[in-house]
């Protein structure tokens, strides 16, 4: 062989050599995942209304989520929620919104939200409910970043002269109809107990007016069928039973118990289904909150029923900007009549929580402070996301190896 020829097969090798490595480095920094970040699937379901002592205590009427699911994870024991009374904390938990005077009340009117400005850490002034496109949601971040999500709402559509079977809502700057659980007749013989208050994707612009919401905002029913396989599970999912079933109302339109004894049997009947699947098996996280604490007083008397709501705050959560001073006192809609909520300051107490996953040790029992906030800022550290809002707080503690105890 020449010289001429030697060098050329050598260069050759030399090449293929170094595509090789190169190829194999790419795939290398692509699949290898550390920490949180081994996590692409998360399920959030969220409860209502229950304080820690009453959900966990030794006299719970929820031994499945307190006990069975407690032992299977972990028992995040000082989690708590951002606002009383619903519908702020679920805002919360997608956009890292604090609330306006409106959502703050559960937007007994569906309207749409008056932007007087944005603060240097992302929160929007104004009044109103419905968030312009401008204000960015964790669903927005994750179709930037090429990945999927799903809301589950249990009954949406099933009245449709209230909301629709998919991204189910009242018309903009309408009364909401959903505030009331409608009972089963001739006409709707499953009722209809969807809440558009507890479907934080209906209060935003971004989501509502997308092709998305229709395909992404569904009922309940689909979650079954989308869990079986993982090409089909969606990498975010929140999950929302029925005004009965996640313990709002006690008892409830359809005659049901409601309460924790209702929780606690949806939980039996849905997390094995969701543990179950090829996607959680794989590399899921289920998340089991409440959006707040239950009251800390109620008083009845000749000029109507009175709840008074502590607003216990944790992880240095801020009021933002929106809210007038505390103590603070509204009447609004409950159950066709009207009462008289006071709220001491603007936290939602504390609820407690419960979360499983394999990369979980069973047993796991954390008493470091969280909020709706840190969930937030935890789902997106999970998805390699920026942080929205006061998920982006100076300080903020994510989920840590308190709770992410076998990565």
């Amino acid at each position: 062989m020449t010289s001429r020829l030697w060098f050329r097969a050598l260069l050759i090798a030399l090449v293929g050599s170094l595509a090789t490595l190169f190829v194999a480095a790419c795939n290398s920094s692509s699949t290898q995942t550390t920490g949180q970040q081994q996590i692409h699937h998360v399920f959030v379901i969220t409860l209502e209304n229950e304080n820690y002592a009453t959900t966990f205590g030794a006299s719970t009427k929820a031994p499945y989520l307190a006990q069975t699911l407690a032992s299977q994870g972990a028992l995040v024991q000082n989690y708590y929620g951002t606002g009383h009374v619903s519908l702020d904390n679920y805002i919360s938990m997608i956009s890292g919104q604090s609330p306006t005077s409106d959502t703050d009340n559960d937007c007994p009117t569906y309207q749409d939200m008056t932007l007087n400005g944005t603060t240097p850490d992302g929160q929007a002034i104004g009044t109103g409910c419905v968030y312009p496109a401008s204000v960015k949601t964790l669903p927005d971040q994750l179709k930037a970043a090429g990945l999927t999500w799903k809301g589950y709402e249990e009954d949406m559509g099933n009245d449709p002269s209230r909301e629709a079977a998919t991204c189910g809502h009242p018309t903009l700057n309408s009364t909401d109809l959903t505030q009331i659980a409608e009972a089963p007749s001739a006409a709707v013989p499953q009722g209809d107990q969807y809440a558009t208050r507890h479907d934080p994707f209906m209060y935003f612009h971004s989501i509502i007016d997308s092709p998305d919401c229709g395909q992404n905002v569904v009922n309940l029913n689909r979650l079954q069928t989308d869990l079986q396989s993982v090409a089909t599970t969606a990498n975010f999912n929140l999950i929302t039973p029925n005004l009965c079933n996640d313990g709002h109302d006690a008892p409830c339109a359809n005659g049901q118990p409601g309460g924790l004894t209702s929780a606690n049997a949806f939980l039996q009947k849905w997390v094995p289904i969701i543990t179950s699947s090829p996607a959680f098996q794989q590399d899921g996280l289920l998340i089991i909150n409440f959006d707040e604490s239950s009251y800390a007083s109620v008083t009845a008397g000749a000029g109507g029923t009175t709840l008074a709501f502590t607003g216990t705050s944790c992880c240095s959560q801020q009021p933002g900007p929106n809210l007038a001073p505390f103590p603070q006192s509204s009447s609004l809609p409950y159950k066709g009549t009207t009462i008289t909520v006071t709220k001491q300051s603007f936290g939602g107490d504390r609820t407690g929580a419960v979360m499983i996953s394999k990369f979980i040790k069973p047993g796991t029992v954390s008493t470091v402070p969280y909020n709706h906030y840190a969930m937030l800022k935890s789902v997106e550290d999970i998805f390699g996301l920026g942080h929205l809002g006061y998920a982006g707080q100076a300080g903020l503690q994510g989920f840590g190896t308190d709770i992410f105890t076998s990565l």
